[in-house]
């Protein structure tokens, strides 16, 4: 993949739908913020204690800012950076806002692991999907705790499977509230898609044969108007690598009944509307 400049991408794919704002709410601004702000903090050493003149949080802010500017062609809100950072719990952004924050510190991060590979293990790609999936499973504890989900220890059973549905609803009902998507989610075991020259076919019913005999297994998650879908494009069109917040905090719901669940490698977040984004997952037994 070619890389690009935010401006070239922003050129080529604008989200005019995008334009006007809406409100996010203050609990998932609170557990973002807890999730992003640890993760980032933990990966780049000058983060230090996030004083003011922090050379690493200047990049981020400038960065939200140039974002705000490119993308929503407005100003950004003093100290936007600051009050992600330090959130009170009852602070709410607008969604142009969290899309510009979140942009920041992802890039923030993709670029820190990228200049220095010497402190990091695998390869820069996994590295980056690691840092992604650190950040989801905080978010996805910290909204398992609220949310108080009954998850199952596994999915031997059409039960544990439904109780597994009822836990991943409930999770998209509370990033359709809190505005993380605007106007839908569903996540779906009935598939007929066809994946290259492959026609997927599998029925929920299927579900329970499948991966007790250790087979593959599908999904379908349908999102409506996500609220990082801007910069999910932007960034993965000029560092190679997104956030996928929701999809991260399902993919860590999955590994909490013992599963390894994620998107398909080949979604582009490119190519799909903003009312309905859609990701085909594999679904394996760790």
């Amino acid at each position: 993949m070619t890389v690009k400049t935010l401006e070239q991408v922003v050129g080529e794919r604008p989200f005019p739908e995008y334009a006007a704002w809406w409100p996010v709410g203050s609990a998932f601004t609170a557990f973002m913020s807890e999730a992003i702000v640890s993760e980032w903090k933990a990966l780049v050493p000058d983060s230090g204690a996030l004083e003011p003149d922090c050379g690493a949080l200047n990049d981020v802010r400038e960065d939200a800012e140039k974002y705000i500017r490119t993308v929503y062609d407005r100003p950004a809100r003093r100290e936007l950076v600051e009050a992600f950072v330090h959130t009170d719990g009852e602070t709410a952004l607008q969604s142009g806002e969290f899309d510009a924050l979140s942009y920041a510190f992802y890039r923030s991060a993709f670029r820190h692991i990228e200049r220095h590979p010497e402190r990091f293990d695998e390869g820069l790609e996994r590295e980056r999907r690691l840092f992604t999936i650190r950040v989801g499973k905080l978010f996805f504890d910290r909204l398992n705790r609220h949310l108080a989900l009954d998850l199952p220890d596994g999915l031997n059973t059409p039960s544990q499977l439904e109780r597994l549905s009822v836990a991943i609803d409930r999770i998209g009902r509370f990033l359709h509230e809190q505005g993380y998507l605007r106007s839908h989610f569903a996540f779906r075991f009935d598939v007929d898609v066809k994946q290259d020259d492959t026609q997927i076919i599998q029925h929920a019913d299927d579900i329970v044969s499948r991966l007790g005999k250790g087979e593959l297994a599908y999904a379908l998650y349908e999102m409506g108007y996500p609220v990082i879908l801007p910069s999910a494009v932007y960034l993965y069109h000029t560092i190679g690598e997104a956030q996928h917040h929701s999809s991260r905090t399902i993919e860590n719901l999955f590994a909490e009944v013992g599963y390894d669940a994620r998107e398909t490698d080949d979604f582009d977040p490119i190519g799909y509307p903003s009312e309905m984004v859609v990701e085909l997952w594999e679904i394996r037994r760790l």
